[in-house]
């Protein structure tokens, strides 16, 4: 059965896709649609944490690094559990332990427990994406993956708008308690969902069983990803490009808007909203894009992590106290093409590695933009703590993660393209002498 991971067309021995591929997927989508609900709460809940518990703006942070910091830790142990065990029991275990993590949050009577619910919920959302990403190529043909991907974070966006408009509205409306220990039951849901519908792979289509387990299996996996050059790639891509977004969906977003733009919560929150929507468009077109035109994925990232920069340096050098609607508008919008591009990330390492290490390669990629993002929450907490609230300093910290990941981007750049091409030719040199 031959394969080639560089080449776009449908290759001997791809899964076929079509309805049931979809329907089965779509279960796997659904609990990493959750799972993004329950990382996000936070994002909209960050001024009734802080009262609630009564912190300053460094232990508020501190809530979604510790999420990020067990989420980015988990990438490359997941990836091997998923090549290892498959994706339906890497996603039960991860949707009991984001549920449980969610209900603790919920129930948390102070801050140590909060944050120790916190950790919980990360650890069980760092099982899912990946999940979703191994689901998806084991059910549909390689071509589609670009497309596959953008749509699974695309369902992710929605989730983070569900935070937006309605966790924000139930907790004004119902309460810190209700809103959270109500929103735990979407797991109790989802997990319904997977034990009853949801299968590793097509009939058929079983992947080869792994000849080595143990330490040597792991060393070998992650050797191996990590050598290729599209992996790392993939992941400085992810790095560079997820962060600002992140960050200001995940927390900081709608305490700069009210605090230091003078807006109400309410069109706060409806600039967030445009951030997801904004997302969702983008990776629909980022995803048609790729799919056609494989020389595209370069200068993608690059092209928003510049967008990005430029709107975010406008914005805080803008003189007087508040920046314009206008400009606000247009940042949200730009923010919006984050999530998409760093998605390209997976369309790197995607072929520059055998399906028997998709999982592992996507854990290294995944790491790379949740360790920016854990990194700038850091930073933009601190930062306000040590000036007095001064929100222009504190986001200056973006500047120089996406400066240093730029700088990794170029230097990986042109080895991976030759890398593909090598492998390419050596694909269908393969298929020429394989017999009919």
């Amino acid at each position: 059965m031959s394969r080639s991971y560089g080449s776009a067309v449908t290759l001997p021995g791809d899964p076929p896709g079509g309805r049931r591929a979809a329907l089965v997927w779509g279960v796997g989508v659904a609990v990493y649609f959750v799972a993004v609900i329950f990382r996000t709460s936070l994002g909209v809940a960050g001024l009734d944490a802080a009262d609630r518990f009564d912190v300053n703006a460094s232990a508020l942070s501190t809530f979604s690094i510790l999420q990020l910091l067990v989420y980015a830790g988990m990438q490359i142990p997941v990836g091997l559990m998923v090549d290892r065990l498959g994706t339906k029991k890497v996603l039960v275990i991860g949707v009991l332990l984001f549920t449980l993590g969610q209900l603790g949050f919920a129930l948390s009577p102070t801050y140590g427990t909060a944050l120790a619910s916190r950790a919980l919920l990360g650890c069980g959302d760092a099982m899912t994406f990946i999940s979703v990403l191994r689901l998806g190529s084991r059910w549909f043909p390689a071509r589609r993956g670009p497309l596959i991907g953008q749509v699974a974070a695309l369902f992710g966006m929605a989730g983070n708008l569900v935070s937006t408009v309605f966790v924000a509205r139930a907790l004004h409306g119902l309460g810190w308690t209700t809103t959270f220990v109500g929103s735990s039951l979407a797991g109790v849901l989802v997990l319904f969902l997977l034990l009853f519908f949801l299968k590793d792979h097509p009939e058929g289509y079983e992947p080869e069983p792994s000849r080595h387990a143990g330490a040597a299996f792991v060393r070998r996996q992650i050797a191996e990803s990590w050598r290729e050059p599209g992996t790392r790639l993939g992941m400085w891509v992810h790095f560079t490009t997820q962060f600002p977004a992140m960050v200001f969906l995940l927390l900081w977003g709608l305490p700069y808007l009210v605090e230091a733009q003078g807006l109400s919560r309410g069109t706060a929150g409806e600039l967030l909203t445009l951030v997801v929507l904004s997302n969702m468009v983008v990776g629909l077109a980022y995803g048609q894009i790729i799919a056609r035109h494989h020389k595209a994925r370069a200068p993608l990232a690059l092209g928003t992590v510049a967008a990005t920069a430029l709107l975010w340096g406008t914005t805080l050098a803008y003189p007087g106290d508040h920046a314009p609607m206008w400009l606000l508008i247009t940042l949200c919008l730009v923010l919006g093409a984050c999530g998409p591009a760093s998605m390209i990330g997976f369309d790197f390492a995607r072929p520059a590695n055998p399906p028997e290490r998709q999982g592992t390669a996507s854990g290294i990629v995944n790491m790379g933009g949740f360790v920016a993002s854990m990194t700038t929450l850091l930073a933009v907490g601190v930062l306000l703590d040590a000036t007095g609230g001064n929100y222009r300093i504190a986001f200056s910290s973006v500047f120089v993660l996406e400066a240093f990941g730029v700088v990794q981007i170029l230097r990986l750049k042109a080895r991976t393209h030759r890398r593909e091409r090598e492998r390419l030719v050596a694909s269908r040199v393969e298929a020429v002498h394989v017999p009919a």
